[in-house]
């Protein structure tokens, strides 16, 4: 396996007189402290993955989808995506367990795949995050103004209040942020497996109302919502219109991939939360849009209204459905759930944001300076970076500019989809590299149940949506824009010039050119994690097996988180 170094000479560059390995962060930032440190346990990593996968966008973004294309629409395309996110999950934790890299996805990108496609999906990932930061605080100032109206206090007040804690949080270490998100995000599992069981509950008649509904609604006004046109058409294209609500609801999930330089004992941990992926997707996610479309039927008044909500309880289908069986109370405790929701995502999106940029530097694709880190091992500059766009959410105090910001949400899907198109790519020259060289699926931590054909077929389908997510937007429409929505045209798809750009043009800057199997470096940096492996395991098994307690916690708990 001595294969590794055969491309060396021209990935080498000239540092005090002494040719150097460009691929190696330690030669390439030289005196530059750019160590983060492993200070997110099991618990953290896993739960952050919960916390990355539940979001507003099912427990708010539903409703539109339902309301515009019914609840088996629905069901089809959360159950569809949810597999692809499955599969893309997987792909990324084989790489993971191997070797966890502190620069995450974009470093695999750039290692096993091509430089230049490390160049493109680490910007885009970040111009992703420096986005949705700032929307996340935005929509956080809307939650409160289901209790406060914006004339009594401005809601950049709020802005203010919220990003300066984020701000705290991520500052003062990466043990600090980890168990911040991991009651963060227990909160959220506790949360949406309430509304789950009330879900269950209202569909099997325990509502005030005593109603028993069952398949009811699947009958009358029907399973599916024809969109555009009439007929099996329309119940086709109204089925294709829930794959953007679908895509946007999972975005997020990947989250694990940015925290495995800080995450202990990584090739434990990581492949961990992958597993359990699967089953958190099932039931957060495809058990809670069936039960959905079980007690609010998609004719619902309430339910268009929803849709037009900005943000907040009134925003929620769940509310929705609590109103129609007549629970007082609720919609305000569930809006306070839901400001939970949004905190705890700009908390770990500012996290994402400065880890990605970090990365960047780390492989040499952004300024050195921003890959330095303090005595925490917190990226102080790559923080400070991304924090200043959250400075965006200030646009939004001004009623005038929500339509302008939210022309920036949009381009976040495209994002997304384009960050799992390349960690689909990478993962399929990563199988072709190690088969290459000799490494067969005894010798990996973890592997990819469907191996690199269900990275290929995961692949195929996140280019389908990609390309015709947006559809819609040439149906004529003369009473808001026209014959054609072009605004929606540019935000939704100017992300795949941009994406396409940065890969064409870092290649003709740099002349670098796609990694070949024999030639990629599967090994650089690996003795290092197996030290650090080793000492972990080491210091482990010195502590015991702990008291009755953490026996317990291990045997029958740990398995959820």
């Amino acid at each position: 396996m001595s294969l590794r170094h055969n491309s060396t000479e021209k990935e080498s560059t000239m540092m005090g007189g002494e040719k150097v390995d460009a691929r190696d962060p330690e030669a390439r930032l030289g005196e530059v402290k750019h160590d983060l440190h492993r200070g997110l346990k099991a618990r953290h990593i896993t739960m952050i993955a919960i916390g990355g996968a539940i979001g507003t966008g099912l427990i708010i973004g539903t409703g539109k989808a339902l309301a515009q294309a019914g609840p088996a629409a629905v069901l089809i395309s959360y159950t569809i995506v949810g597999f692809l996110v499955y599969l893309v999950m997987c792909a990324l934790g084989e790489m993971a367990a191997w070797l966890p890299l502190g620069s995450g996805f974009t470093g695999y990108a750039s290692r096993f795949c091509d430089p230049s496609l490390g160049f493109a999906l680490g910007w885009t990932y970040w111009f992703k995050y420096i986005i949705v930061t700032p929307n996340q605080l935005t929509a956080a100032s809307l939650v409160i103004q289901y209790w406060i109206d914006r004339d009594r206090v401005n809601p950049g007040v709020w802005i203010t209040v919220f990003l300066l804690t984020i701000l705290f949080i991520n500052y003062f270490g990466i043990r600090l942020f980890g168990e911040i998100e991991f009651w963060l995000s227990s909160f959220k599992v506790i949360t949406i497996v309430a509304l789950i069981l009330l879900s269950l509950i209202l569909a099997l008649g325990g509502g005030p109302d005593h109603d028993r509904k069952g398949f009811r609604y699947w009958k009358e006004p029907g399973a599916f919502k024809p969109y555009i046109a009439t007929g099996d058409t329309g119940r086709f294209l109204a089925l294709w219109s829930t794959f953007v609500t679908a895509t946007f609801a999972y975005l997020g999930t990947e989250l694990v991939g940015v925290t495995v330089g800080e995450a202990q004992n990584p090739r434990r941990t990581i492949p961990r939360a992958i597993r359990l992926t699967f089953y958190r997707i099932v039931i957060f996610y495809v058990f809670s849009v069936f039960l959905l479309g079980m007690i609010v039927p998609y004719d619902s008044p309430d339910l268009a209204f929803s849709t037009k909500a900005s943000s907040g309880a009134n925003a929620s289908p769940f509310v929705v459905a609590i109103k129609l069986s007549g629970i007082k109370y609720l919609p305000d405790i569930l809006n306070a759930c839901i400001l939970v929701f949004v905190f705890s995502a700009s908390n770990s999106d500012l996290y994402i944001a400065s880890r990605t940029i970090y990365g960047l530097a780390l492989e040499g694709n952004a300024p050195k300076f921003l890959a330095r880190t303090d005595s925490r091992g917190v990226p102080v500059y790559a923080l400070g970076l991304s924090a200043l766009f959250s400075l965006l959410a200030y646009m939004n105090v001004s009623s005038d500019s929500k339509k302008v910001f939210s022309y920036f949400v949009n381009l976040t899907t495209i994002f997304g989809i384009l960050t799992w198109i390349s960690i689909l790519v990478t993962h399929i020259w990563f199988v072709r590299a190690r088969r290459a060289q000799g490494i067969t699926n005894a010798m990996m931590p973890y592997t990819a149940p469907l191996g690199m054909g269900g990275s290929i077929g995961a692949l195929s389908g996140c280019i389908l949506i990609a390309i015709f997510k947006n559809f819609y937007v040439f149906h004529p429409d003369p009473e808001t824009y026209g014959k054609w929505d072009y605004e929606n045209f540019v935000t939704g798809y100017i992300g795949i010039p941009l994406y396409l750009g940065l890969i064409f043009g870092h290649k003709w800057h740099t002349k670098s050119k796609g990694i070949a199997p024999l030639e990629c470096d599967l090994f650089l940096g690996k003795d290092k994690i197996d030290r650090e492996e080793q000492q972990f395991l080491e210091e482990q098994a010195a502590m015991g097996p702990g008291t009755g307690a953490r026996r317990f916690y291990n045997t029958w708990i740990s398995w959820l988180f």
